[in-house]
């Protein structure tokens, strides 16, 4: 019986690979079989998980809010293994403040990473595999956004976080829209509080972390690994029917029809 889980002989874009939940993903797609492209502006964590992840891992060092550079982040996985197949616009940053508080930059960083970063990867990598579709080379692959229970339900202290991660809705559903005729499938996946450094003060702060838990059905944080096997399942076949859609993986932190 075929694996529908597999991504054997495929290449895998993933944002945000240097460290936490992307270095994750990056390493169950190398498990499942796949090739990883991983981006990161952390050099040194990039270059630490080439090390660990070996040839299945390309490094690509540079900022997804550079336009340019993912367009070159693109054509050099490319050039390297013929074709990608799918991207996970994971990368992120955290700038906290309160709303009367927050600076001009603070807001515009987190919006330039989120939010624009992820169009820019989505738009060189869309244009990929529409020319793929053209040419009749097969269903030409899925993108994932990574967003967060911060977009649907707002954060305090964080409104340029959680208006980033509420575009990641607008931009899945209107790029599964136009890009469904070419059979390229668009989804999004919603974050609870996951075991990462970005999460460590609601974590490790009793009042925070108490009162989180609290709201959290399954009663715990979720771990890099278990998160992102919801996010590789999206990019293989046993999704192929499932586009446009946003899926939480919060422990039933929002249950909703």
């Amino acid at each position: 019986m075929k694996n529908l889980l597999s991504l054997k002989d495929r290449t895998i874009l993933i944002t945000g690979a240097g460290q936490g939940i992307g270095l994750a993903m990056s390493k169950l797609a190398i498990e499942l079989g796949a090739n990883v492209g991983g981006v990161d502006l952390n050099a040194d964590g990039l270059n630490k998980a080439a090390d660990e992840l070996g040839s299945s891992f390309t490094p690509l060092i540079g900022s997804v809010s550079d336009q340019v550079f993912a367009q070159h982040a693109v054509a050099q996985l490319v050039e390297r293994y013929d074709a990608i197949h799918g991207l996970v616009n994971n990368a992120g940053i955290i700038r906290p403040a309160m709303i009367e508080k927050m600076t001009s930059d603070q807001w515009q960083q987190v919006i330039d990473v989120h939010a624009a970063g992820s169009f820019y990867f989505t738009q060189a990598v869309g244009r990929h595999l529409i020319a793929r579709a053209k040419a009749g080379e097969g269903a030409p692959g899925a993108i994932v956004n990574i967003s967060s229970d911060s977009g649907r339900r707002g954060s305090i202290g964080q409104i340029n976080y959680s208006a980033a991660k509420s575009a990641m809705f607008g931009m899945t559903m209107s790029a599964a829209r136009e890009w469904a005729k070419y059979s390229i499938r668009v989804n999004a996946v919603c974050f609870g509080a996951v075991e990462t450094q970005m999460t460590e003060t609601i974590r490790n702060d009793e009042r925070f972390r108490d009162q989180y838990l609290q709201q959290i059905p399954l009663s715990r944080f979720a771990s890099p690994e278990e998160v992102s096997m919801p996010v590789l399942f999206l990019l293989s076949d046993s999704a192929s029917y499932i586009t446009g859609q946003i899926l939480s993986v919060n422990g039933g932190y929002t249950i909703a029809v």
